[in-house]
């Protein structure tokens, strides 16, 4: 359905506005950024469309027309109902606007907050990085009994560790001939396990996975699956066991701690690419707080693509609760992302999900044989904030070009915002000879984060002295 004129442009702005002024959730009472009106353009005459590989360069050669507010040279897009309130922009890698609505509205941007928290992260530590989880005792080993007299302590911020790391590190202890601890399991107060914030719980928790006849059967099963994704089925004992005299406590480590060994997590690229797949918000807060939080993550990202907070402004790592991002902000971030990437020979497929071939939020999206492989994108849900918002921003692929897409919907209901971006992503890929997978094979999560390893402070453990 084609859009009426400027009347509607106008109500449209004017909602845009009410919107952004009057959308606050209980508890928060930061001031809301202003918004720029919306410039409509003056009509241009159409550019006719051709089905022709040749005809790519002018439909994205920068001719726009003007309909309700979006500018493009494609006629069918130009006549497409975009629903709620929106924001956006599609352009060729070379920057040419393929289409663009709204793109100066800040807006709701929900989970796509994580791309940001993905940039930063990878940007301070660089995708090679590793958490270390650090193994210490302040006790003597008798090596006749196996027994360390004295306590273990851990300390670290490996925001993924899980079950299967405990079991690791048994494993670890049980090969340096520590079997039982006549003390007890003492954590840091920064450490979490399976993605509990409670110290307290994170410890009892650990001291269980730790003992074989106190292990939960989850446990068990979690490193029963490493075994199997590390590769290292026949390396790894198959039921390690440390037991304790004592208790799990939280505090800080003493002046005489001998650190025996350290845990490290997989590569920060691969913690991303889970986080990102399955939109873990837990994982982006713990990484944004790695940063300083949710401000930092703004400063690093403003101060590195070149906007303002009236442009991009976030009050969490994760995109929950009330965040404010323009398209043409997320279109920067996209482009800078990209860039970044590259420099270390790797492309937004190594971060992001690829729909309908990693597991997570686009496992079933833009799934069929035709669309399988062809987009790589960050979802975004909030069902109730802002009445309703979803977004879906990152990298399309077609048989004649790739181009960057962002998508923010909001003030409506998700299913019916899930539809229409697929759909228009559909469309798009249509003008340009149709959806063409890029060349990727998918590798498991489960894989990704079983590339954890052990160090050693030097090159043989001493822990009788």
């Amino acid at each position: 359905m084609i859009r009426s004129n400027c009347p509607k442009v106008v109500v449209f702005s004017f909602f845009a506005l009410f919107l952004t002024f009057s959308g606050t959730t209980p508890g928060q009472t930061s001031p809301k950024p202003l918004l720029q009106d919306i410039v409509v353009q003056k009509d241009e005459p159409l550019v006719r469309r051709t089905a022709s590989s040749a005809a790519t360069a002018d439909i994205v050669s920068g001719s726009m027309i003007s309909a309700n507010g979006i500018r493009t040279s494609i006629p069918i897009l130009a006549e497409t109902s975009i629903p709620g309130i929106s924001g956006i922009l599609v352009e060729s890698l070379d920057g040419k606007i393929v289409v663009e609505s709204g793109s100066n509205i800040p807006l709701n941007p929900a989970s796509n907050v994580k791309v940001a928290t993905t940039y930063a992260v990878l940007k301070t530590f660089g995708p090679n990085y590793r958490f270390p989880t650090n193994i210490w005792t302040d006790g003597a080993y008798d090596e006749s009994t196996a027994t360390i007299h004295g306590n273990i302590y851990v300390s670290g911020k490996d925001p993924i560790f899980a079950f299967e790391h405990a079991v690791f590190i048994a494993n670890e202890l049980n090969r340096m001939g520590i079997r039982a601890v006549q003390g007890d399991l003492i954590i840091t107060d920064n450490f979490a396990m399976n993605h509990n914030s409670s110290p307290v719980r994170s410890a009892a928790a650990m001291l269980a996975t730790l003992e074989a006849s106190k292990r939960s059967a989850a446990a068990s099963r979690a490193w029963n699956n490493y075994r199997v994704h590390s590769g290292r089925l026949a390396q790894l004992i198959e039921i390690p066991n440390v037991s304790f005299t004592g208790s799990s406590y939280v505090q800080s480590l003493p002046s005489n701690a001998k650190l025996l060994f350290t845990h490290e997590s997989a590569p920060m690229r691969e913690i991303a690419k889970v986080m990102m797949s399955y939109s873990n918000n837990f994982l982006s807060e713990r990484l944004a707080d790695m940063l300083g939080g949710s401000y930092a993550v703004a400063r690093i990202v403003q101060q590195n693509i070149g906007v303002g907070p009236m442009e991009f402004s976030i009050q969490s790592g994760s995109g929950l609760g009330i965040n404010r991002v323009t398209a043409s902000a997320m279109m920067k971030l996209l482009r800078v992302l990209r860039k970044d990437l590259e420099s270390h020979k790797m492309t937004l497929a190594d971060v992001m999900p690829v729909a309908g071939m990693d597991a997570g939020t686009l496992a079933s999206r833009f799934s069929t044989d035709f669309s399988r492989g062809s987009v790589i994108g960050k979802t975004g849900t909030l069902a109730r904030t802002d009445n309703g918002v979803s977004s879906l921003a990152g990298e399309i692929n077609t048989r004649n070009g790739r181009f960057l897409f962002v998508i923010f919907n909001q003030r409506g209901g998700v299913a019916g915002f899930r539809s229409f971006q697929n759909s228009y992503v559909s469309l798009i890929q249509g003008q340009f000879g149709g959806a063409s997978p890029i060349n990727y094979v998918p590798v498991s999560l489960d894989v990704r984060l079983a590339k954890n390893r052990i160090s050693y402070p030097d090159s043989r453990p001493r822990i009788s002295e």
